[in-house]
């Protein structure tokens, strides 16, 4: 079951609104627990809660939600609850509501849609009551910091909140007015600027979207995408306002990105280096702190939290997320030994270093990959190549099989020029491992043998080499071949090469095709053969080849020899005109005949250039059809007989049947469907006759598809003159 279903957990989400709140307090925590970050959820469950006057739970459940879901509906749904909860304490219920009004600015006062939150607030100040000439001196002044404040933010209401400034500072004295707004003229331009810029990234942006696994979806991408670009825009701080006022706009963003972005590491990890960078070094433990509890299964996450502790010299914390990767990783603990090995040397020493690996070789679940790291280590860092050697030896005997094992320990030797070792060390090796996965051991041991050993070693292995990997080609004798490309396989070195790039490419086509030759040999003769077909013995040779021959005639062949081939160099046919058709009298009266609509429909006929149809088909299909009857030119008309004319959708009965017509309608019919029939009859001969003058003239299947298509209309329309005369 997929607990991230978005369109499940919609529609739970609005199933549970028409629950009591004892049955979807349970609901709504499942839902929560899968979507910690889902404002809209969390505003649904509170609203729940205050509608039964339940204050203790809701404050509970605020408590829960606020920090971490800066969204500005879940915020003002917080502050209409504090008014709602202080509207009968009086003047200790204003201060409250005063102070959750600046812990709700601090917070989200930088929202693009905090606008209408900084107009309720002033407003709410404005109706404060005030008892003495001090109160309302502190009270104007407090009024003129949240304006100042909410001026410099860029948000859909700002130009609204420069009028209301202006009007509020002109209504209390028009001398200070004057300095204050001539001051805050060019701050007020800046943020309506960056909110034109700011919507640009605003606008695309989901803010419904619940935070999922990554899926690799084109919208989460897009997401993405339109989240680090918002980033990248107030990170260069396009309002030039202090550090710190952007520094608090750029944490809110990526609060606000993390709400939709929840389970994407490279998010978390971008916010801890950027408060890390700014030297918040706190921040930053503490942003990796709810990362690795957000996404507990993400060990990167966990060796960068390690990096930073370490980095400033938090040794035990460090230590500690080590020694949690190692108790986590229970299957593959591989990785985590080695990195925890590093970090015991860097921060405790070698003899820590040492300590640890002997505890870890004894487990089960050790792997080679842990000998290399540790001899690597020994010998690149602590510059001691005895004991690396000896721990090589010491997994030797464990890991003889793994191919991989015995290159690391080959690259080691190489490094100390004891290729006496190196060649004892491939031998040791190639005389266990199976031939299918010892080709990388071979290869290695022939280019070793091209550095280090001379022209009588070196093609002695490249013939081992052969001898025991053509045990598993099917082909032994041409896998034991001496080619070419051997010679250009063993003299080339780096990206150098003994030729030219176009005889590479042929050298290695070569060698190819003689790996694949009896194959594209036993697939030719099956291509090549068919029932009834006689074979090519110069092609497919006969005697060794015989057997190979298949005995099934299964295969079915197209029939080529009706096949037209298509030429697009072939001319146009000839196109038929009212005026001079160039066909003879006889032609030229049938074209009379027909109707003008006819006529031109048969001119505009465009020209096949594909293959053409056969003449004689296509008459014979046209005289096997039964075609509708004409009329001549300027007569009304009429109904074309025949039951496939019926409008079934014509006069009905009261029933909903169709209105049948009486019967001497029905007789009247039968005579004009007999009438067809001769006229049919008679306009045969009109139409064989056309068709043999246009063989006398050399018309046939080459001719154009206009001329085909016209002598199916000429048909037509010559029906149409002899079923009306």
């Amino acid at each position: 079951m997929d607990i991230y279903n978005v369109e499940a957990a919609e529609i739970l989400a609005h199933e549970t609104l028409n629950l009591p709140i004892g049955e979807a307090a349970p609901i709504y925590e499942k839902l929560l627990a899968t979507f910690p970050t889902a404002a809209k959820y969390w505003k649904q469950y509170v609203e729940s809660y205050i509608v039964t006057n339940d204050e203790e739970t809701a404050k509970q459940i605020f408590s829960r939600c606020l920090l971490t879901c800066p969204h500005i509906n879940l915020w003002r749904c917080y502050i209409n609850f504090i008014k709602k909860v202080n509207s009968k304490r009086g003047s200790e219920g204003l201060e409250e509501t005063k102070k959750a009004f600046d812990f709700m600015l601090n917070y989200v006062g930088n929202d693009v849609a905090s606008g209408p939150v900084w107009m309720e607030y002033i407003a709410f100040l404005k109706s404060m009551p005030v008892m003495t000439p001090q109160e309302e001196s502190h009270r104007m002044t407090t009024i003129r910091k949240v304006y100042q404040k909410a001026i410099l933010v860029p948000t859909s209401h700002v130009e609204q909140l420069w009028k209301d400034y202006d009007n509020f500072e002109n209504s209390v004295s028009r001398t200070l007015a004057k300095g204050l707004l001539s001051e805050y003229q060019p701050k007020f331009n800046s943020a309506k600027a960056v909110y034109r810029e700011r919507k640009k990234y605003i606008d695309d942006i989901d803010w419904n979207m619940l935070a999922t696994p990554s899926t690799g979806s084109y919208k989460e991408e897009q997401q993405c995408l339109a989240w680090k670009r918002l980033l990248t825009f107030e990170k260069g701080n396009p309002q030039r306002i202090d550090v710190t006022a952007a520094n608090r706009r750029i944490t809110f963003t990526y609060e606000q990105c993390l709400m939709y972005l929840y389970h994407h590491p490279d998010v978390w990890y971008d916010y801890a280096t950027w408060h890390a960078k700014n030297g918040s070094t706190d921040s930053a433990i503490k942003i990796f702190q709810r990362a690795v509890k957000a996404l507990p299964g993400s060990e990167v996450l966990k060796y960068a939290f390690a990096e930073l502790e370490e980095s400033v010299g938090a040794i035990q914390p460090a230590k500690t997320i080590y020694e949690s990767l190692v108790a986590e990783n229970s299957s593959m603990p591989s990785l985590a030994h080695i990195q925890f090995i590093r970090f015991l040397r860097r921060t405790e020493g070698i003899e820590a270093a040492r300590k640890y690996f002997l505890e870890v070789r004894k487990l089960p679940s050790c792997t080679y990959h842990v000998y290399v790291a540790y001899a690597t280590m020994s010998f690149c860092l602590d510059k001691d190549a005895k004991v690396a050697q000896n721990v090589f030896e010491v997994g030797l005997k464990r890991f003889m099989q793994e191919p991989g094992y015995v290159l690391e320990y080959a690259d080691f030797l190489c490094r100390l020029n004891d290729d006496r070792n190196v060649r004892a060390l491939f031998e040791r090796a190639l005389s266990l491992l199976p031939p299918e996965e010892s080709v990388e051991v071979w290869k290695r041991f022939a280019q070793f043998e091209q550095i280090y050993g001379d022209l009588s070693s070196m093609l002695k292995v490249e013939q081992r080499r052969k001898e025991a990997l053509s045990r598993t080609s099917e082909d032994v004798v041409s896998s034991l071949e001496n080619t070419l490309y051997d010679v250009v396989s063993r003299y080339n070195y780096m990206d150098l090469w003994p030729c030219s790039s176009k005889e590479l490419d042929y050298l290695s086509r070569q060698e190819w095709l003689a790996k694949n030759m009896s194959k594209k040999a036993d697939r030719s003769v099956m291509l090549t053969s068919g029932g009834g077909s006689t074979l090519d013995k110069g092609t497919i040779g006969v005697g060794a080849n015989a057997k190979l021959l298949p005995q099934s005639t299964k295969v079915i062949r197209p029939e080529t020899s009706r096949m037209v081939i298509y030429d697009p160099r072939q001319m146009k046919g000839p196109v038929i005109s009212a005026t001079s058709s160039g066909y003879t009298k006889e032609v030229d009266e049938i074209f009379k005949m027909l109707s003008p609509p006819l006529m031109s429909f048969i001119t505009n006929l465009p020209a096949i250039e594909g293959p053409s149809p056969d003449i004689d088909i296509v008459l014979s299909v046209l005289l096997q059809s039964t075609l509708p009857t004409g009329h001549d030119v300027g007569k009304p008309s009429a109904p074309v007989p025949g039951p496939a004319t019926t409008d079934i959708s014509g006069p009905r009965n009261q029933n909903g049947s169709v209105r049948r017509p009486p019967k001497r309608k029905a007789v009247e019919r039968q005579e004009e469907e007999d009438a067809a029939a001769a006229a049919q009859s008679r306009a045969m001969p009109d139409i064989f006759r056309l068709r043999q003058i246009q063989r006398n003239r050399g018309g046939g299947p080459a001719q154009s598809g206009s001329a085909a298509m016209s002598s199916g209309s000429m048909f037509s329309g010559e029906q149409s003159a002899n079923s009306s005369s």
